[in-house]
């Protein structure tokens, strides 16, 4: 029985050609024996696009607060521009993918989020994921690829963080592996790169600072993972997804 892998790329990732290149190549690979879902961001690309078009937008907590303009910025992007891309990259190579977003079937469902009480917006905390829309493809042999872009209780469509978006499908379709590829060889800390990290040290580190930026909701997500039944999860790049290299998060810290 094949495995199940869920793989989360960052945004800053999918514009670099060398990385793509060696993306395509993983992929190729990994669907002989298991059956894949990759979920990707696009934050770099959404962010150029909102600093020439002139639209603010700030962070809390390494999440995008994402108005109503930014809204249709977000989805042009992650459902159109990024999403087509990898699907284009992966078709041409001869893997059957298809792409889709959170909102298609309303796979994704989320309610609206706060943080600290502070609204973000449209901003969805995913509440269900329709895991049988995800297996009926899968069983088919299909790459799904995946924009966190996602279905709100007013009908109308909400970002949603992509780590976020790739630990409730990895916990949804009970995966055996979730990988966040970044563009660092895991968790740095003091320019060290752990090898393992429990949810407990995790928050700890987060607190101090020790973890910080973008990193937080990757080590967040990869905790809340591990501790709703998912079997493997690993923070790394794409040369340490090879290698089996990186940052594995555990429930226990035996390190």
């Amino acid at each position: 029985m094949k495995e199940t892998w869920v793989l989360k790329i960052g945004g800053n990732e999918l514009s670099d050609g060398k990385f793509l290149e060696r993306l395509v190549k993983t992929v190729k690979e990994l669907q002989k024996g298991a059956n894949l879902l990759v979920v990707h961001g696009g934050g770099k690309e959404i962010a150029e696009l909102h600093h020439r078009l002139g639209v603010e937008y700030e962070f809390v907590e390494g999440l995008r607060a994402t108005g109503a303009e930014g809204m249709k910025l977000v989805e042009m992007v992650l459902s159109g521009l990024v999403n087509k891309r990898l699907v284009r990259l992966f078709v041409s190579a001869g893997i059957d993918a298809m792409g889709m977003s959170g909102v298609d079937r309303g796979t994704m469902l989320v309610e609206p989020r706060l943080v600290n009480g502070k609204s973000l917006g449209f901003v969805g905390r995913i509440t269900h994921v329709r895991a049988d829309v995800l297996e009926y493809e899968l069983e088919k042999g299909i790459v799904l690829v995946i924009s966190p872009v996602s279905l709100g209780p007013d009908g109308g469509s909400y970002n949603v963080n992509a780590d976020e978006a790739a630990q409730s499908v990895a916990v949804a379709v009970e995966a055996d592996v979730l990988a966040f590829l970044t563009n660092v060889p895991g968790v740095l800390v003091e320019g060290k790169v752990l090898k393992e990290l429990s949810p407990e040290d995790a928050e700890r580190m987060i607190e101090s600072g020790a973890i910080h930026g973008g990193m937080i909701p990757k080590v967040r997500s990869a905790s809340l993972a591990v501790r709703s039944g998912v079997g493997k999860v690993v923070i790394t790049d794409i040369e340490g997804l090879s290698s089996g290299e990186g940052t594995i998060v555990r429930e226990v810290n035996l390190g």
